[in-house]
C-alpha cells in the first residue's frame, strides 16, 4: 500500500483563497486592492515579531473616540501584505506618525487628503529589503509598498477614515499610502537622516505631505544654480495657500554629492533653501495671495511690491527635511511639501518578544 504526500497544488487551494479575499471586501475592510486574509497564528507571528503587548494603545482620534491597539495595528499589517518582521517597522512609523500634531487633529480626514511620508534607516533596510535607490517614489518592492499600506489601512480601519465619510479628501494625493523608502544611505555624503535628528542605527522618520514635485536639473554644475532651482520650486504659489509653508527635498545621490563638494552640509542646503525661496509680493498679487496676515493667503490692495515674502518661516530651518534616496542616473530630486508642520524627530525600530 502507498500513501500519498499532499502536493503544494492541493494545500493552496485558489478558489478557498478567493472566498477569502472576497469575504474581507464583504466587509468593508480594504483600500481597494485584495487582502491578505489574517488569521489567529498569523496575527500572533506579527505581535511576536512586534514584542510589545497586543493591548497597548498606540494612537487616539479624540473627535471620533477611537483608538488603535498593537494587536489592531498587527491585523491591518497582514492584511496589508507585510510579512511579521515588517511589523516593528509599522509600529515606528506608526509612533512617528502619532508625534506630529496634524495627525491628532484633522489630518487624516483633510481636503487636501495628504500622504504619509515613511524614510527608514539603518542596516533593516537591507535585511528586510527596502528599495533606496532607483524608484524610491514607485512600486515594486513589497516591504517599501506593504509598510505604508499597513499605515493607510490603521487609518481606515481602526479609526474609521473611509473616503466619501470621514475622509473629506477633494481629489486627493496620488501614492496617499505608499511612499515609504529606504535612505540610501550608502550613496549619501551626509549622515543618515535618522542620526541627524540623534537616533543612530534603525529607525523611522515620518510626515505627511500635500504633495512631491520633482526638479530635473542635470545641467548645471555650480551649487547655487541648483539650490536656486530648488527654491523656484519651492517658491511656487499654487499650494502655499498660509504665510508661510514647510518642505523637504528628497535628494538624488547626485545632487547631495555636488552640493556636499562644494561643502554645503544638510543644514547648510536646509538654511540656504530657507532664506531664498519664495515670491516677491507683486508676483503673489497675480495670484491673489499677496496678504496674510491673519494666516491663510488672500488678494491683498494689488498695489504689488518687490518685497520678498518667504515661504519657509524665520526660524524653521531645523524643521526643513533634507534627505538622500534614489539612484545615480540622473540628476532628478524631489521637494516634498509638508502637510503642516514637522516634528522634527525620529523613532528607533525596536523588536522583541511581547510580555
Amino acid at each position: 500500500m502507498t500513501t500519498t504526500t499532499p502536493t503544494e497544488t492541493d494545500v493552496l487551494d485558489p478558489d478557498i483563497a478567493q472566498a477569502a479575499i472576497e469575504h474581507c471586501y464583504e466587509q468593508g475592510w480594504s483600500d481597494g486592492l485584495p487582502l491578505v486574509p489574517a488569521s489567529r497564528p498569523l496575527v500572533d507571528r506579527f505581535l511576536e515579531a512586534g514584542g510589545r503587548p497586543a493591548e497597548e494603545i498606540i494612537g487616539r482620534m479624540p473627535q471620533v473616540d477611537r483608538t488603535v491597539t498593537v494587536e489592531l495595528a498587527a491585523i491591518n499589517a497582514a492584511m496589508a501584505g507585510c510579512k511579521p518582521e515588517y511589523f516593528p517597522v509599522v509600529l515606528a512609523a506608526w509612533e512617528a506618525l502619532m508625534r506630529e500634531r496634524a495627525t491628532g487633529g484633522g489630518g487624516w480626514q483633510s481636503t487636501s487628503g495628504p500622504a504619509p511620508l515613511i524614510i527608514v534607516n539603518g542596516p533593516i533596510r537591507e535585511e528586510l529589503g527596502f528599495n533606496s535607490t532607483g524608484g524610491v517614489f514607485g512600486p515594486g518592492f513589497r516591504a517599501n509598498a506593504t509598510v505604508a499600506r499597513a499605515i493607510g489601512l490603521i487609518v481606515r480601519n481602526a479609526f474609521g477614515v473611509i473616503p466619501h465619510e470621514l475622509e473629506q479628501a477633494t481629489q486627493g494625493v496620488p501614492g496617499r499610502w505608499s511612499i515609504c523608502f529606504g535612505e540610501n544611505e550608502e550613496d549619501s555624503p551626509w549622515p543618515p537622516l535618522a542620526e541627524s535628528r540623534g537616533v543612530p542605527g534603525n529607525a523611522v522618520t515620518t510626515t505627511l505631505l500635500r504633495t512631491c514635485e520633482y526638479v530635473d536639473n542635470r545641467h548645471t554644475t555650480d551649487p547655487e544654480q541648483l539650490l536656486s532651482d530648488f527654491a523656484d520650486t519651492i517658491g511656487r504659489s499654487g499650494s502655499w495657500i498660509f504665510k508661510n509653508a514647510l518642505v523637504g527635498v528628497v535628494f538624488c545621490p547626485e545632487h547631495a554629492r555636488l552640493l556636499a563638494d562644494a561643502g554645503y552640509s544638510r543644514e547648510d542646503v536646509a538654511a540656504w533653501l530657507a532664506r531664498h525661496s519664495g515670491r516677491s509680493s507683486d508676483q503673489l498679487a497675480r495670484a491673489g495671495k499677496d496678504f496674510a496676515e491673519k494666516g491663510v493667503r488672500r488678494p491683498g490692495d494689488g498695489a504689488g511690491s518687490e518685497t520678498f515674502q518667504r515661504t519657509i518661516a524665520e526660524g524653521a530651518e531645523d524643521k526643513v527635511l533634507i534627505a538622500v534616496a534614489g539612484s545615480r542616473t540622473a540628476g532628478i530630486s524631489m521637494v516634498v511639501r509638508f502637510f503642516a508642520d514637522w516634528s522634527g524627530t525620529s523613532v528607533p525600530i525596536t523588536t522583541g518578544e511581547a510580555s
